[in-house]
């Protein structure tokens, strides 16, 4: 099955958030939604949302692209202007958007970048690099795949 392109999941997010209701979606908490998107998407679905490999760096995970498209916006929330398209994608697609935004969406930046800095997937990318060194290792997929798993069969059997 087809693959989207980065920016494509990143509009659904930025999209779907309920802004009249005050909610906002700053750059850090994108990258970490985007994050978890593919991480589930690969462990429950088996498949890839999008191509392009996470970086292990300092703040979390972080795919390049959208940090170059996104980067003028600092730590402040993205406006509504910022997306090109509302993205059309599968249903079974949009279940787990939508499963990751009603699951991490109301979690601050902060605390999706403690989170996703204490599980094994960004961790073993980072080897022994002290928190305060950047990093361009890639946070292999296959772990991501694994990882999630796990965890989904562990909560699952609770």
């Amino acid at each position: 099955m087809s693959t989207y392109q980065v920016n494509q999941i990143a509009d659904w997010f930025l999209a779907s958030i309920d802004r009249e209701a005050g909610d906002t979606i700053s750059h850090l908490k994108l990258q970490k939604l985007m994050y978890y998107a593919q991480a589930w998407s690969l462990a429950l679905n088996g498949k890839v949302l999008f191509n392009e490999d996470f970086q292990a760096w300092t703040h979390g995970p972080v795919l390049p692209s959208l940090w170059l498209m996104l980067k003028n916006f600092g730590w402040d929330s993205i406006p509504l202007e910022a997306i090109r398209t509302k993205s059309d994608v599968f249903t079974e697609d949009e279940e787990i958007l939508s499963d990751i935004l009603n699951s991490y969406g109301d979690m601050s930046a902060k605390h999706l970048e403690e989170l996703t800095n204490s599980e094994t997937p960004w961790r073993k990318a980072r080897g022994n690099l002290p928190i305060e060194v950047s990093s361009t290792q890639i946070i292999s997929k296959e772990l991501m795949r694994e990882y999630y798993k796990k965890l989904y069969e562990e909560t699952d059997d609770e």
